[in-house]
């Protein structure tokens, strides 16, 4: 009998700590309803998340969940699926602890293509520590500690995964929810890392890039025409363009999962028997 998901399955009784009206909820409704379309179970699905807004999110979605330290969600996710590749395993994180502290671990994942997913969430600014600009944060963008306005360009990280190798890149609005859980399954479909950026205003700290703005500037590569998002010199040129932000599955690709390559046809290490074969016995003896 097929497994019936409703998106309560997946919540949780946690209280939110996200502002009213902060994009965020968008992002966690439409993962709660990618996860019962595609009739997961809880009890088969691993959320990373790291720090920041976007970091609590691992504690609105009812299954197995780990909240790392800020920058580190995708190595622990990349571990969380070689030691147990049955598990479907998404991670999720902001703008600044996937572009900034996390930036280095963002590069390596996309290169070695673990079967995970990756959400990351893109207000274009610190919204936990009142509003600093962000990697992703526009240039000019007035904060409290750049009155000035931010002297730093802006970094186009889907761009970025595009020229380091990723085999799924999209990107979304929190306010486009059926559009959104639409992408989040096929990211979590495809047989590699894939990454899904969403568009998520912080409605406390960011008054430049609010919803009405995005809604002004936003449209689907769909209507680029000729456009064929296996085409990566498209993608590139799409990601790139000055003008409105591209929404939509930007770039698909297929090549070996990470996870596939390591393992092979050795089991997951979580169906090891710890105590009745010597292999975990001799690692203790040797370090002893």
């Amino acid at each position: 009998m097929a497994l019936v998901m409703s998106p309560k399955d997946f919540a949780t009784a946690t209280p939110s700590w996200w502002c009213p009206g902060c994009g965020d909820f968008g992002v966690l409704a439409s993962l709660k309803s990618a996860c019962a379309e595609l009739a997961l179970n809880p009890k088969d699905v691993a959320f990373v998340s790291g720090i920041g807004c976007s970091g609590k999110i691992s504690g609105y979605l009812h299954s197995y969940a780990f909240h790392g330290v800020h920058g580190r969600a995708l190595p622990v996710a990349t571990a969380v699926k070689v030691a147990n590749n049955g598990l479907t395993v998404i991670a999720a994180g902001g703008d600044g602890d996937g572009f900034a502290i996390g930036a280095g671990h963002f590069l390596h994942a996309v290169r070695r293509n673990p079967n995970i997913t990756y959400i990351v969430m893109d207000n274009q600014t610190y919204g936990l520590t009142k509003g600093q600009s962000s990697p992703t944060s526009d240039l000019g963008y007035v904060t409290g500690t750049s009155p000035g306005g931010n002297p730093d360009a802006p970094l186009n990280g889907m761009a970025v995964a595009l020229a380091a190798g990723g085999t799924f890149i999209a990107r979304g609005f929190s306010a486009q929810p059926k559009k959104l859980i639409e992408l989040i399954k096929a990211a979590i479909e495809h047989p590699g890392f894939a990454v899904v950026e969403v568009m998520s205003p912080c409605v406390t700290y960011n008054k430049h890039n609010t919803f009405a703005w995005f809604k002004e500037n936003v449209f689907d590569v769909t209507q680029i025409e000729g456009y064929d998002n296996t085409n990566k010199q498209h993608a590139f040129e799409a990601l790139t363009a000055d003008g409105k932000i591209p929404l939509g599955i930007i770039y698909q690709s297929q090549r070996a999962a990470f996870d596939d390559l390591v393992l092979g046809d050795t089991p997951p290490l979580t169906t090891a028997d710890v105590y009745d074969t010597g292999r975990f016995h001799g690692i203790q003896d040797a370090y002893r």
